[in-house]
């Protein structure tokens, strides 16, 4: 059979015309001639004795997986699939509804895979080889991708797949998942437009992203707004974005550029608003201490268990810096800087919620103090790992009421009632 042979084609089109597929656009007919420039070879090479309709046949299915995503190409397209890991070839699991299952799509073999990641990379400035063996990237429709492959990866190419949620594009969108309530979704579109700053904690794909790009929709239109990320996932709607990415070091080890120098330029860039895809080293204290100098609005990520932990990490953060400062220096910092911790969570059922909303209120003993405004409250955990809880206002009213009423946000006191 000749699809037996779609490996041998696979390897030719990789060492004839690797140069197609890295390059950041690649037409489809162009693709498609050389596929079938590289079938034509091998049955003449092999001496295959091939009819025209066996021949198109296999042509056509490796045009749709070089032009598309193969063999997940189903899974790409469902709209309830929100994460995709390819761990080797036979092995290929998604995330639907927050569970986790091994589907029955497989791929021939570990090349298959490598076709995908060269895709994958086609149209941006991030390669993955024998000295880079893992990379990130986004997808045009910002979906983010994590890739290791051997000899690292020792069952085969790895792919993570986080797919971009498209549906969800309001405050109103994220109350109807049951990620916060009514109450809340007020109180954040509030503190976004009268620029408070604003840290998002949570667990890895917990949704403390897809809140973000969200919520960050509220910003006003007049804003001159920097994106920093290490992999470009926000997509605001604003017109007056600029979006900044790091650089990796190139083969001889240099030319690499970090969130900390891009955030240390982005202040020169008079910005509005700056917002850190993931804040994870020293670029904290520079942060923090922009923010105190009136760069006032920023939104950040950072990955933490719970709001004491963000606080803990971002202390940890500032002293691994090397830059001398005191613990209590460090903490009257983060008291002047932050004025919210919005902690998101993917409970045992799989839903990903709001579990703390906090403010930071003065100094207690040389720390900074954390109070909650709102809490999710776990009731009961079903026996089939169903969770059932509630919001709750913790009766704390926020210290910067004043700030909306600056900013023409009408806030009624009655959201933050006690529970």
């Amino acid at each position: 059979m000749l699809t037996n042979y779609k490996s041998r084609v696979r390897q030719k089109l990789f060492s004839d015309y690797r140069g197609l597929f890295l390059k950041e656009k690649s037409e489809d007919n162009e693709i498609k001639a050389a596929i079938t420039r590289a079938v034509d070879d091998i049955i003449r090479l092999d001496n295959l004795s091939a009819g025209d309709e066996e021949r198109m046949r296999m042509i056509e299915e490796l045009v749709n997986e070089f032009i598309g995503y193969g063999p997940i190409e189903k899974l790409m397209q469902d709209p309830q699939v929100t994460e995709i890991m390819i761990n080797g070839p036979k092995k290929v699991y998604a995330e639907r509804a927050g569970h986790t299952v091994l589907t029955d799509v497989t791929f021939d073999d570990e090349r298959q895979i490598m076709v995908l990641v060269y895709k994958i990379l086609g149209h941006t400035r991030r390669r993955v080889d024998e000295l880079f063996p893992y990379t990130e990237v986004s997808l045009k429709d910002g979906s983010r991708v994590n890739i290791i492959i051997p000899p690292l990866a020792l069952d085969g190419p790895t792919l993570t797949i986080r797919k971009f949620m498209k549906e969800i594009k309001s405050a109103d969108d994220l109350v109807k998942l049951g990620t916060f309530d009514e109450r809340m979704s007020k109180f954040l579109v509030a503190a976004i437009k009268a620029k408070l700053n604003i840290i998002f904690s949570g667990a890895t794909g917990a949704g403390k992203t897809t809140t973000l790009n969200v919520l960050s929709s509220y910003i006003p239109e007049d804003d001159r707004v920097i994106t920093i990320e290490d992999t470009a996932e926000l997509r605001l709607s604003q017109e007056h974005v600029v979006r900044l990415e790091t650089r990796q070091p190139s083969i001889e080890g240099k030319g690499e550029i970090t969130i900390r120098d891009l955030f240390k330029n982005s202040l020169r860039m008079r910005p509005d608003r700056i917002i850190i895809g993931e804040i994870r080293s020293s670029e904290a204290l520079d942060m923090l201490q922009a923010i105190c100098s009136g760069h006032t609005g920023s939104l950040a990520v950072l990955h933490a268990n719970s709001p004491e932990d963000t606080i803990y990490r971002l202390e940890t953060m500032i002293l691994a810096s090397g830059i001398p400062i005191s613990l209590e220096a460090i903490h009257r910092q983060l008291n002047a800087a932050i004025n919210i911790v919005v902690q998101q969570e993917q409970l045992l059922d799989g839903s990903r919620k709001i579990t703390h909303i906090a403010q930071i209120n003065g100094m207690k003993e040389g720390r900074v103090r954390l109070e909650d405004i709102f809490i999710y409250d776990i009731e009961e955990v079903k026996p089939d790992g169903t969770v059932t809880g509630r919001w709750k206002a913790t009766g704390v009213t926020p210290l910067f009421m004043d700030k909306f009423k600056k900013s023409g946000v009408d806030l009624p006191m009655e959201i933050f009632k006690k529970d």
